[in-house]
């Protein structure tokens, strides 16, 4: 039965009982701060619960899409690892609000699990638990349901406190609450598996084999500050049946992602990266990411830094790093919507309507993501070479990761936890505070806010004029505080009546130049606006003093303000080009321009195109050589919109404008200071785009003798590449491809060389068993193995020794795994489970399994020679006997 049929099946049943089917509800919750995502089937009818809402009907069943990856609720680490965990999954669920109770509820999920017109599943692979103290639904199990006593089991106060337990539920620390009853189903009721684990209560209750497939909450009390239980006077239920767990059940499979939906979309991804379907558990991660990201983004949620936002860009980028892993350097993730709408599209259409949008968000955020990533794949590889015996990388590394490259602190983890390797959390926390410090400091230091400047405002020459002969200084400030006076060497913020420096403002920055009087020279590093229109020159006196109602000459760092006029005037020109490439939505997002670049951000939903950059590009170089005059004009606001003025910089209009036009190619509000025409910008070049948010680019570029040097660097790299690569300069691409080519081979024939080494391993390994009462008995403990590699090792061992008996062992992170087998013709003697248990006992665990391979795990790698160390005298003794 498919995941598709078993959904249908689950919510007709129900319908069959009086339910109302109810549509799966957002993954992001209507009016509830306090969740993140929707993380359960019963979200959507919390307040239906709680009595602040109503609805027509008593009964409902659903299948509720979840997400679990952020907040509390959070299993991202864990997907890749595991068999069960998930980023995204789906909740079947039924509900009663104040309908039926215990008797009815149980019945539900017994008919529907063991009914032979609907699941079918066979009672004897199932057991189940109640909590402690409820007799009632003990007694429904037990004497109308007819479980065995053997087989329901009490599950008591396992979690510290009154009422903790993993049977008894709550919403909160107060409201309502009450015990559950959950069923589970036996993997490998007859140990052919090897799937090792016990029933839920007892000491192995971790391992996989017992699964709990269904969970039924008994909402029978409101619990009180006071801790106090009072019984509600409508009881209530909520169940929940992961489709994920039952679908692996209906389908003879052990482990999620191993069912219908999983294996179409692990074998889309397999097929891009041109592996095998079973692999590497990286195809898992990308598998259960591309569903979450996927109807994450149907329901309104954008990859950004903060928020929901900020979630799903760590579960995309996430499976993006996995699929570096596999060899995908180039965007892939985006191509696996395509299997995913055809496989769950028939229960969630939009899906399908939405597939563009979902391919180009996806693919956006990966090309975004692309160049960061090999880049900081490399520091960390670096800092990783760097250990040596250590095993935690730095904090300033992780922090560098997570500053510089995008890095989220869990995806660094996420790499650690692969190599066995621990992070410094105190050292990046430190960073990390440094850096709020550092940007609180600059905001003070860059802003004047801060300043209680009271007097007149200054007046503004620096349109026409770069110099001021008779400014007068109105205030001088120290340290945010008014002085009268300031001496050699001493920083300040001095305020002129007029000024011909420009206060940064609408994306342009500040002017520098100096302040002068006599012997005195005060270095202006930047002009700030202070109070109500006042212009503070912020810097350093060098030389000399200065006091309040002094007269001083400013005069403009030329160079770097026609570098600056240079820059904005291009702002304007790309922001009317990319209008017209791109479409009338372009709309000014922020901005920066200085004296080496601008930067300018606008809403657009997708990267450009390399054609787009070109046609842009050309546009503003057309619009510079027409070498139009630039004209500014005042007039009121409203007039200037009429005229079809734009706002380019979003700056605080009052009802008289500044509106600056460039010919008829540009027309903006604009109160920055630009060249005279056109041409003085000289040579427009785009140096980068990028994204830097959901919908909002950035291009950056760069104009005059600064494209001209970019230029030049890029003609001196091209000579460097063809004299490294002994090519002309026609015909450097086709060595570039002849050389890859060659590059391609050798990783080939690299490969095939690795594929021997590794079998050869395995004729050493055999080398080393010993003979024990004429046993051959091979014990080992491996390096650089993980724990689901020792599998197929032990086989091909088992094949090379033909008969005799092998015990490996791998430890690293904290944990150690170990696998024992026995060929068929010694099991009499020796069997692999006793054989295992008793390694693992010594290492912090416990194992079990087939008379012929058994697993277990530790949690004391310390203890592991040791341990590997008893196995041949415990032999001996078996095969003495």
């Amino acid at each position: 039965m498919n995941s598709n049929e078993l959904r249908a099946k689950f919510l007709s049943f129900f319908a069959q009982q009086g339910h109302t089917v109810v549509p799966s509800s957002p993954l992001v919750p209507g009016n509830d701060p306090t969740l993140l995502f929707t993380n359960a089937g019963m979200v959507q009818f919390k307040d239906v619960f709680t009595g602040r809402d109503k609805r027509p009907y008593t009964r409902a069943a659903s299948s509720q899409r979840c997400v679990r990856a952020g907040g509390k609720h959070n299993d991202l680490e864990n997907v890749g690892y595991t068999a069960r965990h998930h980023t995204f999954f789906e909740m079947l669920g039924n509900f009663s609000f104040g309908d039926y109770f215990k008797q009815d509820a149980i019945h539900f999920a017994w008919d529907f699990i063991t009914g032979k017109d609907w699941l079918g599943i066979d009672p004897q692979r199932l057991c189940v638990t109640v909590y402690q103290s409820d007799d009632e639904a003990y007694a429904i199990w037990n004497q109308q349901i007819g479980v065995p006593a053997d087989r329901i089991i009490r599950i008591g106060d396992n979690k510290g406190a009154p009422y903790a337990s993993d049977n008894f539920w709550s919403m909160g620390d107060t409201g309502p609450c009450g015990p559950c009853t959950e069923i589970f189903y036996d993997h490998d009721p007859d140990g052919s598996k090897g799937i090792w684990g016990g029933m839920p209560g007892s000491a192995e209750e971790d391992g996989d084999r017992w699964i709990e497939i269904w969970n039924v909450v008994f909402m029978q009390f409101e619990r009180s500050k006071d801790g106090s239980m009072e019984p509600l006077p409508k009881p209530s239920v909520d169940t929940g049946m992961g489709l994920e767990r039952i679908s692996a059940v209906l389908q003879g499979v052990h482990n999620n992602y191993d069912i219908d939906i999983f294996k179409t979309l692990i074998a889309a991804a397999a097929k891009l990266a041109k592996v095998a379907p079973n692999s590497s558990a990286s195809l898992k991660v990308i598998a259960d990411h591309i569903r979450s990201t996927s109807f994450l983004i149907c329901d309104g949620v954008m990859p950004s830094n903060e928020g929901r936002g900020y979630v799903l860009r760590r579960i995309m980028r996430r499976a993006i790093r996995h699929g570096y892993k596999l060899g995908l350097n180039e965007p892939f993730f985006y191509l696996l919507v395509a299997p995913l709408a055809e496989v769950m599209g028939e229960a969630y259409p939009e899906l399908r309507a939405k597939q563009a949008l979902l391919e180009k968000t996806i693919k956006g955020e990966e090309e975004s993501f692309a160049i960061t990533l090999d880049k900081g794949m490399k520091l960390l590889e670096e800092a990783i070479a760097k250990l040596g015996g250590d095993k935690t990388i730095p904090g300033d590394v992780v922090f560098k990761l997570y500053d510089t490259y995008g890095f989220p602190f869990d995806l660094t983890a996420d790499i650690a936890r692969e190599r066995e390797l621990q992070l410094d959390e105190a050292g990046y926390d430190k960073e990390m505070e440094a850096q709020r410090t550092r940007a609180r400091a600059a905001s003070k230091f860059g802003g004047g806010d801060d300043l209680k400047h009271e007097g007149e405002a200054s007046t503004f020459h620096g349109y026409d004029a770069l110099t001021h002969e008779k400014a007068k200084i109105t205030a001088i400030y120290r340290d945010g505080k008014a002085v009268a006076s300031l001496s050699a060497g001493f920083d300040a913020v001095i305020v002129l009546d007029q000024t011909p420096f420009y206060a940064e403002g609408g994306g342009q920055v500040g002017d520098r130049g100096t302040l002068s009087s006599g012997d005195s020279r005060f270095e202006v590093l930047d002009t700030i606006k202070v109070g109500s229109g006042g212009y503070g020159h912020r810097g350093k006196l060098e030389a000399g003093t200065l006091s309040t109602g002094q007269i001083v000459s400013a005069a403009v760092d030329e160079a770097l303000r026609h570098a600056i006029q240079r820059n904005h005037s291009a702002t304007h020109l790309l922001h009317r080009a990319l209008r017209e490439v791109l479409g009338e939505h372009v709309a000014q997002k922020g901005s920066l321009v200085d004296e080496t670049r601008t930067r300018f951000d606008f809403s657009h939903g997708a990267p450009l195109s390399a054609d787009e950059i070109k046609n842009i590009e050309q546009r503003v170089n057309r619009a510079v050589l027409a070498n139009v005059p630039v004209g500014a004009t005042l007039m009121k606001y409203d007039q200037a919109i009429e005229s079809g003025a734009m706002a380019l910089f979003g700056e605080k209009y009052g009802d008289e404008v500044r509106v600056l036009a460039m010919g008829d190619y540009s027309t903006e509000l604009c109160g920055g200071t630009h060249v005279t025409r056109t041409g003085d910008i000289g040579l427009f070049k785009i140096t980068s785009e990028s994204g830097v948010a959901a919908g909002v680019r950035r291009v950056e570029a760069i104009t005059g003798e600064n494209a001209l040097a970019y230029v030049g660097g890029l003609e001196a790299k091209y000579k460097q590449a063809a004299d490294l690569v002994r090519a002309g300069r026609d015909d450097l691409a086709d060595k570039i491809e002849q050389l890859l080519d060659r590059s391609r081979q050798l990783e080939k024939e690299l490969s095939a060389l690795k594929g021997k080494l590794a079998s050869a391993a395995g004729t050493d390994l055999v080398t080393q068993a010993k003979d024990i009462a004429g046993t051959k008995l091979l014990v080992s403990k491996l390096e650089g193995v993980e724990g689901n590699e020792l599998r197929t090792l032990l086989d091909q061992l088992k094949n090379k020794l033909g008969s005799g008996i092998v015990v490996l062992g791998a430890a690293g992170a904290g944990k150690v795994s170990l696998i024992a087998g026995v060929t068929a013709d010694l099991t009499a003697k020796v069997k692999a489970g006793e054989l295992v248990n008793l390694v693992a006992q010594q290492v912090g665990g416990k194992g079990g399994g087939r008379p012929d391979m058994a697993q277990a795990g530790g949690t004391q790698p310390e203890h592991l020679d040791t341990a590997l160390a008893s196995v041949e005298a415990w032999v001996a003794t078996k095969l003495g006997n």
